[in-house]
């Protein structure tokens, strides 16, 4: 029996945006977001390294994009699983260490808010991420002190929370563009059931895309190129544009720029961000055309559109959906922070709190996986499904296959993701060797693949004549997540030094006073200029009533001037 003066376990949901990240909790049977240390709920997902070796995460590292873009890093989501390196000064972390940096600062607003110790959560990611991302996932997940109790799906989460809100019986598609990823998820309520049909995306398109679509035109039309502008003056101008892209709807926008000795002028409106994010628009289509064939639905078929994500806010992505749909989506619910509530149910649903313990959802397998074949005689590649995409999940499924010639001691079981007749064109997964008893005939062998509801994968070999079986956890990828590896990064990230929370509002503000100053000119750069040298003399004086009443004019001030 749990002692009674022990605090409940938290029933915590994460989104790990690649963007923003949300911390929520299941309270008196409904799901609060939780604030960070700057009583905001949005917590940019962003690191860098101050100049004396400490870790700033969140809004005051955002703010140190423009400044100090060489020691500060964001949208690292879409490189989890990959074996890419990110460099913030003269440190170098793995995509999952920054996550997991990220994670550990939202379980620090998750302790200050509840009152103590927290240790585990569910945690969303896009539908489309591999079997190796979602490992990564769980592995930033434990770097940062949190035991995953499941991986949800982004649009199956926000299908979550958005069903306990309304409570009705209907077929439904999910829109969930984010910062760096697409995901589109068809699902039929009909409660206490929530049924997912088909979920599709595309990892490498999200709001991100959009500005950079944006400075790529800018910079065609000043004749530039990257390349030979300084990091900062880029970092600085991109941050503009996100700026301007946010007030699009307002009117025409203008920029004015300045790169050395020279002054560079931009305008845009809503037509003209339209026709240079054509091609994007264009790829928006694919994902939702293919969900719906899988669901076997026509547009016609479905009783609501649920936007989901920061992205769909950009009234050509609303248009967009509106123009292939033939009607408006809801969008009374917060896009930014559905799939944190979402996930905060889903840790209620498996504790059974009596809220939503008749709440059942089922997921699907979001795309197929098989293995490299030989087709017919000399064809080689061939890539042979077990599991079709969108079959639902927890799930296991058997194909037979046969070795190739009567001698052969060792069979190769190479393990692929994809829609592609040839494994060539497929995500490698992870391959491992079966031995086999050289005989006079070929053998048959049974290869089983089992998918469970964190979208993770054991495959076991069954060898028919022998009755020899082999299991194998893939627990693995190219990219060498060895046990050596997950070690260092336990290792590195323990030697860091980590930005006091309570002190995190001050060091917020100076970043985004230092990013003020860079965007200003003149008059108003003096002014910002001022206030910098006044905060700097007020912390100095440690007065914390002080240091608060000088902290929030400021902040009002910048509010004004929109920096």
């Amino acid at each position: 029996m749990q002692d009674a003066t022990l605090p409940r376990p938290a029933l915590l949901g994460i989104d790990l945006g690649t963007t923003n990240s949300l911390i929520a909790v299941w309270q008196d049977g409904q799901a609060r977001l939780i604030p960070n240390a700057l009583g905001e709920v949005l917590t940019p997902s962003v690191v860098s390294l101050d100049e004396d070796e400490t870790i700033l995460v969140g809004k005051a590292a955002r703010a140190r994009l423009t400044t100090h873009p060489e020691r500060t890093a964001a949208a690292f989501k879409r490189f989890m699983g990959s074996d890419r390196q990110i460099e913030l000064g003269t440190k170098t972390f793995s995509p999952e260490e920054l996550s997991a940096l990220v994670l550990g600062s939202l379980k620090q607003d998750a302790e200050a808010f509840l009152g103590h110790p927290v240790a585990e959560a569910v945690i969303s990611v896009p539908a489309y991420f591999s079997d190796e991302q979602r490992k990564r996932t769980l592995f930033a997940a434990e770097l940062a002190g949190l035991k995953v109790s499941r991986l949800i799906n982004e649009p199956t989460a926000a299908a979550m929370a958005y069903g306990l809100h309304e409570q009705k019986f209907e077929r439904t598609l999910i829109f969930d563009l984010g910062g760096g990823t697409f995901d589109v998820t068809v699902l039929e309520y009909a409660l206490p059931l929530i049924e997912v049909h088909a979920s599709t995306g595309d990892n490498f398109l999200g709001g991100e895309d959009f500005t950079e679509a944006l400075l790529q035109a800018c910079l065609k039309a000043w004749q530039l190129t990257p390349e030979h502008i300084e990091a900062q003056n880029l970092a600085s101008l991109c941050d503009t544009l996100e700026q301007l892209k946010c007030k699009l709807s307002e009117g025409t926008q203008s920029l004015n720029w300045r790169n050395g000795d020279s002054s560079y002028e931009w305008s845009l409106d809503e037509s003209g961000a339209v026709k240079i994010w054509e091609p994007l628009l264009a790829r928006l289509r694919a994902p939702i055309e293919q969900a719906l064939r899988d669901a076997r639905l026509k547009p016609r078929d479905l009783d609501s559109l649920v936007l989901v994500g920061g992205a769909t806010r950009m009234p050509a992505v609303q248009q967009m959906v509106a123009t292939l749909f033939g009607r408006l989506p809801y969008r009374h619910l917060d896009p930014d922070t559905i799939v944190a509530l979402g996930a905060a149910t889903q840790a209620a649903c498996k504790a059974r709190d009596g809220a939503v313990e008749e709440l059942i959802l089922t997921d699907v397998c979001p795309y197929t996986l098989g293995i490299s074949t030989n087709r017919g005689e000399g064809i080689s590649g061939a890539f042979s499904p077990i599991i079709e995409r969108n079959t639902i999940i927890p799930t296991s499924r058997v194909q037979r296959f046969y070795t190739t010639h009567p001698q052969q001691e060792t069979i190769r079981i190479a393990v692929y993701q994809g829609e592609r007749p040839w494994v060539r064109d497929n995500i490698f997964i992870d391959a491992f060797d079966v031995p086999v008893t050289a005989s006079e005939q070929i053998q048959a062998l049974d290869v089983r693949f089992s998918y469970d509801i964190n979208g993770l994968l054991e495959v076991d070999v069954n060898l028919l004549d022998s009755g020899e079986r082999h299991s194998h956890s893939i627990d693995r990828s190219p990219t060498g997540l060895d046990e050596q590896s997950r070690q260092n990064s336990h290792e590195r990230l323990a030697t860091l030094k980590i930005h006091p929370r309570d002190a995190l509002p001050n060091r917020t503000l100076l970043a985004r006073l230092e990013r003020a100053w860079t965007q200003s000119l003149g008059d108003e750069r003096e002014r910002i200029a001022d206030w910098l040298d006044t905060f700097t003399t007020v912390l100095g004086s440690q007065q914390s009533e002080e240091i608060a009443s000088h902290r929030s004019q400021l902040n009002k001030a910048l509010d004004q001037l929109r920096l």
